[in-house]
This record gives structure tokens, C-alpha cells and sequence, in this order.
């Protein structure tokens, strides 16, 4: 029960900083957009890795070039979330973009124009 308790802390606390990183600017990267955010955080038991979830508002091919930024800065974001963490080891980050907020706007519209 402590380990899993531990591991929400941990992603909720990755969640938060990197949503900060991004909103505030200071992964300066011009393919990464302001109009992204992180869906999800999910980090193995032994708090090694960490696979983070990119979500937005945005075109498919916009937000891949946003993941494919934070993949590429992945250690200056750990070398930053290190300082943040109070763990042994920071996880080692993997970004992947999530699309399903699009996909849950695109049915609603769908859903939408049949009720009409």
C-alpha cells in the first residue's frame, strides 16, 4: 500500500512540473506548443522509468512535433525535475502523445450533429 501510494505521489508531483515547464517556457524549444499539457504520468514500481502521456487541442501532426521536442530535451527536463524530486533516482521520462481529448471532441461533434 505505501509503494503504490509513494508512486501516485511521485507521478502527480512529474505531472505538475512538467506541466509548469511547458506553460512557463522554459523548455525552449519553438516545436514544442503552449497548447499542450500532460494527460498522464505512469512510472514503473522500481520509480526507474516513466512513460508521460502529451495531450492538446492541437493537429495530430503538431502534437507529435511537441513529443518528438520533449523526447529530444528528455535530459535537461530530468537534469530540472531532479531538483524537484526528493528520490534516489529521477525516472528515466518517454513521451507519448495522447489523442484522445481530440478524439472525445471529434465524437461529441459527431454526437452532436445527430441530434440535430
Amino acid at each position: 500500500m505505501g509503494d503504490s501510494f509513494r508512486i501516485q505521489r511521485v507521478e502527480t508531483l512529474i505531472r505538475e512540473e512538467l506541466g509548469m515547464m511547458i506553460v512557463s517556457g522554459i523548455i525552449k524549444d519553438p516545436r514544442i506548443s503552449n497548447f499542450i499539457s500532460v494527460s498522464d504520468v505512469k512510472i514503473s514500481r522500481d520509480i526507474k522509468y516513466a512513460k508521460v502521456y502529451i495531450s492538446g487541442f492541437e493537429s495530430n501532426k503538431s502534437l507529435d512535433k511537441s513529443v518528438e521536442a520533449l523526447n529530444h530535451a528528455c535530459g535537461f527536463i530530468q537534469v530540472k525535475l531532479s531538483k524537484k524530486l526528493k528520490t534516489r533516482n529521477t525516472p528515466k521520462l518517454t513521451f507519448f502523445a495522447d489523442h484522445s481529448i481530440k478524439q472525445g471532441i471529434e465524437m461529441i461533434k459527431k454526437i452532436e450533429d445527430l441530434n440535430s
